[in-house]
């Protein structure tokens, strides 16, 4: 299967039935990252999970060898020690830059501005975001 680089979160959800629509509810975590924007107008692509229940067994196991989260979630597309260029986007709450590389995962960079674009290496991984600390400024 070919996955679009646009692509900004990926999850699964269940389709619900409400009044006289159908809903597909997207995580809280993925508005508070910043790869989804409430309001805004999304394409969304469905994918079904028909794969067998053998198949399931065996890839949640790997998945749960590879992660303490859950095995339905995509895993960081960063590890710690690895030396990553990115363009600072934004400004968190408490004034690090942020940046975001595959899929919309923030990387977190103290010190850094908007606009600054930044060699760093990142000194921690979690499930949603990771931290970069500037290696070399202005590439």
């Amino acid at each position: 299967m070919e996955i679009s680089d646009k692509l900004l979160c990926l999850f699964s959800a269940d389709v619900t039935i409400e009044d006289d629509k159908y809903v597909v509810e997207v995580p809280r975590r993925e508005i508070e990252t910043g790869s989804v924007e409430p309001g805004e107008t999304y394409r969304v692509a469905l994918i079904s999970d028909d794969s067998d229940s053998s198949q399931q067994s065996e890839s949640k196991s790997q998945s749960e060898s590879k992660s303490s989260g859950a095995p339905s979630e995509p895993q960081p597309p960063v590890e710690e020690g690895e030396v990553r260029y990115v363009e600072v986007e934004d400004i968190g709450k408490q004034g690090d830059g942020i940046a975001r590389v595959e899929r919309g995962y923030v990387i977190i960079v103290p010190d850094a501005e908007i606009g600054e674009r930044v060699k760093v290496e990142i000194t921690e991984v979690k499930s949603n975001f990771a931290v970069g600390e500037i290696i070399e400024e202005d590439f």
